[in-house]
């Protein structure tokens, strides 16, 4: 793609409330604080929104000034193709790699999966986060979504066992996916996944710290494991061998859908099945990772649902599906 030099750039940061409270193992957060940059061309302009995650030394003041940084790149004519080598895998990358492929797709009348040389996207069943609480608060809310088809249940603390076995009692005909977000140690491992199996769980996402996580090569893993905070780009799929099954892909880790999409190419031919996953954040950060979604194993883009409100013409909602979105959103 050809960028003229007249490309102009824009930095917003944003705050969107979360519908209550939404808790992982790490702690608690109450609003979604998004970056997105927008790239305008004449009449034509594209978005990408991204999610700054402290857990990899992000802020959103840093995002926001390595998007500003690019500006002189950009109006000298950087590419998407450029970009991948101009800046490295994360969240900054991530928003201007996706508005990159917006504007395209604005600029040539043709949708972003023609571009990405992808079949049709189609509506897919998504899961829905149920937050870490207590075993009781956690059956609450997960009696309240038992008519989904998909759950995604946030572990990652002592007494994990009573948690998931207090989630199936309450949604005993829902798919369970479990994520520890590195809050279990070698020592209780084992018995924290076969609580989950015994639960029915299907998944379960990241259940040491990613800096420790040998213990999974060394156990009889009764269920498969999926790699979230071990895994970022295509560079570190080959030291999840052994260790998961599966791997998270998310647009935040891999600096955008262009890279997304290679990686997941690359985690097939390794063998691993795919997780199409998200921060939570509003359907502009969804709309690009659905194109990803359409060949995994697992989806989970609810981000939105969680919260107070969603930006206009966000993506379209209904039971447990979630719908490509509408070009006046992205793409």
């Amino acid at each position: 793609m050809n960028i003229p030099s007249l490309l102009k750039l824009s930095v917003t940061i944003e705050r969107w409330p979360i519908a209550g409270s939404f808790a992982i193992s790490r702690g608690p957060k109450t609003e979604a604080v998004v970056v997105v940059a927008k790239l305008q061309d004449g009449g034509h302009a594209g978005r990408g929104e991204c999610v700054p995650y402290a857990r990899y030394g992000e802020t959103p003041e840093g995002v926001a000034a390595a998007i500003e940084a690019m500006r002189p790149a950009l109006g000298g004519g950087l590419t998407r193709e450029g970009l991948q080598r101009a800046m490295p895998a994360g969240a900054a990358r991530n928003a201007l790699d996706c508005a990159f492929w917006d504007l395209q797709a604005k600029e040539t009348g043709k949708p972003a999966h023609e571009l990405a040389g992808l079949a049709p996207p189609r509506p897919l069943v998504t899961a829905f986060t149920i937050s870490l609480g207590t075993p009781e608060e956690m059956a609450q809310a997960a009696q309240k979504a038992s008519g989904r088809a998909l759950l995604k249940i946030k572990l990652g603390k002592a007494g994990d066992a009573a948690r998931i076995a207090a989630v199936r009692k309450a949604a005993p005909l829902a798919e369970l996916i479990a994520d520890a977000n590195e809050g279990w140690l070698p020592g209780n491992l084992a018995e924290n996944l076969a609580a989950c199996a015994a639960a029915g769980v299907t998944l379960v996402e990241q259940p040491l710290p990613s800096d420790g996580d040998e213990a999974l090569a060394r156990i009889k893993r009764p269920i498969p494991v999926c790699a979230d905070e071990s895994v970022h780009d295509r560079g570190s799929l080959s030291g999840l061998k052994g260790k998961y099954d599966a791997v998270n892909i998310k647009l935040d880790k891999t600096g955008g859908l262009t890279e997304a999409l290679l990686m997941a190419g690359e985690a097939n031919r390794l063998g691993f099945s795919i997780m199409a996953g998200c921060m939570v954040a509003t359907s502009l950060s969804m709309a690009p990772a659905m194109l990803l979604a359409q060949a995994a194993r697992v989806v989970d883009l609810d981000g939105p649902l969680l919260l107070s409100r969603d930006r206009p013409n966000g993506l379209k909602y209904e039971g447990s599906g979630v719908f490509p979105s509408d070009p006046e959103l992205w793409g």
